[in-house]
């Protein structure tokens, strides 16, 4: 392995981790922070549970934009690697691809080479954690405020 090659996978790796830094970091204050809200509330159990759901569906999708404005600059950098397959490069494309692979489902229509693909393994891990954190949490709350039968 070059001198270049050794570099731009150091590069990936920080880069790497300051994205997972900051989407767990942005997931434990939204947990953190709805988990607080809905103590506050004196509002039905129901409304608290949907509130509960919609600030982890935002939680989540602010958390997949992130990594879809990564994959938009690590394709359009050089050195970085690249988007191929259904793909035409946009924005949006990047954060299709992002769901797919925040989400694990994969559908495979587009395809990473280069570093790149090192994010999306790390994206796949990470979605997968945040969102058993977010049904653990969900989970506890519809205990805290489920009514009993």
């Amino acid at each position: 392995m070059s001198v270049e090659e050794h570099v731009g996978l150091l590069n990936a790796v920080i880069l790497n981790s300051l994205i997972v830094t900051v989407v767990v970091l942005i997931h434990h204050e939204a947990l953190i922070r709805l988990s607080s809200l809905l103590a506050k509330m004196r509002q039905s159990h129901r409304f608290r549970l949907i509130l509960a759901v919609f600030g982890v569906l935002i939680a989540h999708t602010l958390e997949v934009w992130i990594f879809a404005g990564a994959y938009y600059f690590m394709h359009h950098g050089s050195g970085w690697g690249e988007l191929a397959g259904n793909f035409n490069g946009s924005l949006l494309d990047c954060a299709y691809f992002s769901f797919s692979t925040f989400t694990t489902l994969g559908y495979g229509d587009i395809e990473a080479f280069g570093s790149l693909r090192f994010l999306t393994g790390i994206e796949g891990l990470t979605g997968l954690v945040l969102i058993t954190w977010s049904a653990s949490f969900l989970f506890v709350e519809m205990q805290r405020y489920w009514p009993t039968r």
